[in-house]
């Protein structure tokens, strides 16, 4: 089997992937409620299964024992071949996953990430500075969502700004599982080649980035390969997911004047960062909602495992949906409604368990400054054509649009 191969699969295999609009298909709400754990008929004689159910997914991200993220697991069971292993927390089981975070952990703290504070506000104010209010639509996709969590995260990892075009093309491809590219594995081979350099040249002089500190304050005990893993990690991670939260959330807000009014209501003096309690209550409800990342990295099964009353065998594929999930029963009355005052329940947006992704605190400080911004900046922000007119990505792991067309002024 050859990752080119998922451009190719059949919808039996991709529907999960699917959306009606911003909505999970209605399938995974059927399967959620009657089906928790469902086969899913992946060809290639690989066994596999989909898991839908609230409890269920996080019983499987949560045992680090039962289900291995460990990549060549991953190779075996798919015949991909362990040639194509990204490296990263990721793909990656204890005690090296572990270690491997606690190398990490220390930069992704709130108190070390509150000295990031000024500058995305600048980058922030930056963004909204060169949208130029006129007559003619904004692709606020290209203009605000994607250059914001790309400059952040540059001016985290010391990559040059110069550079950043080139990563905003590498992470939207490698996640589009029917793009030109054939599957995402031309995407993440060139883009490992990149940070493989960008290793390099920080190992020969290390900078003020996190690539630098990890050099300074641990030299060999982490290698070259290591920190490319790590960089990959944490770039295309934070790029694409955030990217497109902020154009989804930029969509929902321009549908929704209340919305408008919440955020512009809100004021950064009650120890929220970029907005007021309200703003974070209304991020954490789109956060669930949206839930864009779709389906978490799959695991295999490296042991037998009763989940959902369905034995799962040792060498099994598991995919947990957390789009479906997250629209469970558990989150209160209406879950597929979003109501930005939702009594707070922890969603699984950023996954669960050891694997939960590291970078949560970070995105949530970029959104957190970003919507209010925006709609103070814009506040007749509108949609530039009809609902119905917008693209939406199709069969994404990360699910986004492809453009937003708005009008500013």
């Amino acid at each position: 089997m050859d990752l080119s191969d998922l451009s190719r699969l059949p919808d039996s295999v991709l529907w999960p992937l699917h959306r009606d609009g911003l909505d999970p298909v209605a399938e995974l709400s059927r399967h959620r409620e009657q089906e928790p754990v469902s086969r899913l008929p992946l060809p290639f004689g690989v066994r596999a299964w989909l898991v839908t159910g609230h409890d269920e997914v996080k019983a499987v991200l949560s045992d680090v024992g039962a289900f291995s993220n460990d990549f060549a697991n991953f190779a075996g069971s798919t015949g991909i071949g362990a040639r194509h292993d990204p490296g990263g927390l990721g793909f990656a089981d204890p005690p090296v996953h572990t270690r491997l975070r606690r190398l990490l952990a220390p930069e992704f703290t709130m108190r070390r990430l509150r000295r990031l504070t000024p500058r995305i506000q600048a980058i922030v104010d930056e963004v909204l500075d060169a949208i130029e209010p006129g007559d003619a639509p904004v692709d606020l996709w290209r203009a605000f969502a994607l250059p914001i969590p790309s400059l952040t995260i540059c001016e985290l990892l010391g990559v040059p700004y110069d550079e950043r075009e080139q990563f905003q093309r590498l992470a939207t491809a490698r996640f589009d599982l029917t793009g030109a590219t054939g599957g995402s594995l031309a995407a993440i081979s060139e883009s490992l080649s990149y940070l493989s350099d960008l290793v390099d040249r920080q190992r020969r002089a290390p900078g003020d980035g996190l690539l630098g500190m990890l050099i300074r304050e641990h030299g060999d005990a982490v290698d070259d390969r290591e920190l490319t893993g790590l960089a990959d990690g944490v770039l295309t991670g934070g790029l694409e997911t955030t990217a497109s939260m902020l154009a989804l959330g930029a969509l929902v807000i321009a549908r929704e004047p209340r919305l408008k009014r919440l955020l512009t209501d809100t004021h950064p003096d009650d120890g929220v960062i970029g907005g007021g309690q309200a703003t974070a209550q209304f991020v954490e409800e789109l956060l669930r909602y949206l839930s864009v990342v779709q389906v978490a990295f799959p695991r295999c099964a490296v042991r037998d495992f009763q989940l959902g009353g369905v034995r799962i065998v040792a060498g099994d594929l598991v995919a947990c949906s957390l789009s479906a999930a997250n629209r469970a029963g558990v989150f209160g009355a209406d879950p597929e409604v979003l109501d930005p005052t939702r009594p707070a329940h922890p969603h699984l947006a950023f996954g669960h368990g050891a694997h939960r992704c590291i970078g949560a605190e970070l995105a949530r400080m970029e959104l957190h400054v970003a919507y209010p911004a925006l709609v103070r900046r814009f506040p007749r922000l509108r949609l530039a054509v009809d609902p119905g007119q917008l693209q939406f990505r199709d069969a994404s792991i990360v699910f986004g649009l492809q453009a937003l067309p708005v009008l500013v002024t």
